[in-house]
């Protein structure tokens, strides 16, 4: 059961965040020339070492420097992912597994908070996923006090932009394409395909509003393109929601599938579908219901959708495919290759990415195969690479089996831009899960996660 923000270690555990870059660094460093990386035990079984930065009680989450893939990378986990977290040599216990226990927990907190039984633990989840069942108002709480504050690297972040940019931001653009003059032009195209840029990308919005602080107009849209990097970037689902709501979003607005995914994260699926329940229908709306579970709202969605997107002469691919993702997530593998196949069919005369929806609808179909098959005890040992369609082009994955177990997932060739945390986030649910099923693609980067997704269980079959 989740320890509702690490019970009565939990300034124990705050304390050891704050001191260890100082004492353990520097003492045990000298003394014994080296020093214990941290640990993150997740639930699904795996692990990561590296160095925990940050215990943020209030958003309950923990933030740890890890490699992976390569790269030394910030992460960002929900308690309601991890079991235990080490630091140093004390560990701390989050969430007991399924039918285990643990003497190394820590007590009961003496106090309870909303939602805690009468030991002192919180209840089990009631949601979907695992997910903490929090109510409105703890959830609107935490997005107004996080929403508030800026991030913990923001002051360190140096304000760092071309001075050669246009920060009047005039709408139509002026000119030809320039990404050193036009604002929308240098995010898309410097800032959000190069992850070491997104800590100063926000950074330069919040200039933005300063800039901006008298013309209402020009803050509704660095506001919106504020909750939108805190979204993409670094699920930020907190201050993505307090930026979105400060604009006004409302159901049936385009921002309004996000906003909701961002209750839904923070743990309240009610405020969720209040805001998914609405005559305007967006394919991605089909894929957050399915993600939260409820595959029948998702697929009356996409039934609706779809013969409505042919009147109008476009194409329903991207609703029946994130109407067969749905399904797969769900395990219902007939159901998926009924709607993948709608999307192989289709008339080619419809307006859209017609000929790549078709591709990544028949990948989708050979990939099944392998999802029904997959018995983590039944690959060999062995690097194995294999490529799936991603939005640009093919995106190729490497992946290493030893001793029954997925070891490591890389992306190791692609030509995304707009990617996001699809590359990493992806690959993590992979390990963490030590399986293909029942992963769902990052949102925003659909096309890519996905085609990641497709590609290892590609590689995977090969190990069998």
């Amino acid at each position: 059961m989740l320890r509702t923000f690490f019970p009565h270690g939990a300034a124990a555990l705050g304390n050891r965040v704050a001191i260890i870059g100082t004492i353990m660094v520097a003492c045990l460093g000298v003394l014994c020339g080296a020093v214990r990386a941290d640990l993150i035990e997740f639930l699904g079984g795996s692990k990561l070492e590296g160095k925990v930065s940050k215990i943020d009680k209030e958003a309950r989450t923990v933030t740890i420097d890890a490699e992976i893939s390569g790269r030394t990378l910030n992460r960002t986990y929900p308690y309601d992912k991890i079991h235990a977290v080490t630091l140093g040599e004390k560990r701390y216990v989050l969430n007991e597994k399924a039918g285990a226990s643990s003497s190394t927990s820590p007590e009961p907190s003496k106090t309870k908070s909303s939602g805690e039984s009468s030991a002192g633990t919180t209840k089990a989840p009631a949601d979907v996923g695992g997910r903490l069942n929090r109510t409105r108002t703890v959830v609107e709480k935490q997005i107004e006090d996080q929403g508030r504050a800026p991030p913990d690297w923001f002051d360190d972040t140096p304000l760092d932009y071309p001075q050669t940019l246009d920060l009047a931001w005039p709408e139509p653009v002026q000119g030809g394409w320039n990404n050193q003059k036009n604002v929308g032009q240098y995010l898309w195209d410097i800032v959000n395909p190069n992850e070491t840029r997104w800590r100063g990308g926000i950074k330069f919005m919040h200039h933005l509003l300063t800039v901006h602080q008298k013309d209402e107009a020009k803050r509704q849209r660095v506001m919106q393109s504020l909750a939108g990097m805190y979204f993409r970037f670094f699920q930020d689902y907190a201050r993505a929601a307090f930026w979105w709501r400060k604009t006004g979003v409302q159901a049936g607005d385009p921002e309004a599938v996000s906003l909701a995914e961002c209750y839904w994260r923070l743990g309240n699926k009610q405020m969720a579908s209040e805001l998914l329940k609405t005559r305007t229908v967006r394919a991605e709306a089909i894929k957050l219901w399915g993600d939260m579970g409820d595959l029948k709202q998702a697929l009356e969605m996409a039934d609706l959708a779809g013969p409505n997107f042919v009147k109008q002469g476009v194409s329903p691919g991207p609703v029946f495919l994130y109407a067969g993702d749905a399904c797969r997530l769900a395990g219902r593998y007939s159901d998926a290759i009924r709607y993948y196949r709608k999307v192989v069919d289709e008339s080619s005369n419809l307006k859209g990415r017609v000929d790549q929806n078709k591709k990544r609808a028949a990948e989708a179909i050979e990939t099944i195969r392998l999802f029904e098959t997959f018995d983590v005890k039944k690959i060999r040992d062995g690097t194995f690479r294999a490529a799936s369609l991603g939005y640009e082009g093919d995106i190729e994955v490497e992946v290493t089996v030893r001793n029954q177990r997925i070891e490591d997932v890389k992306v190791v060739q692609h030509k995304e831009k707009q990617f996001y945390s699809a590359l990493t986030d992806v690959p993590q649910q992979i390990l963490r899960k030590q399986s293909v099923k029942g992963v769902d693609a990052t949102s925003r980067a659909t096309i890519t996660a996905e085609a990641v997704l497709n590609a290892t269980a590609k590689a995977l079959g090969q190990a069998k």
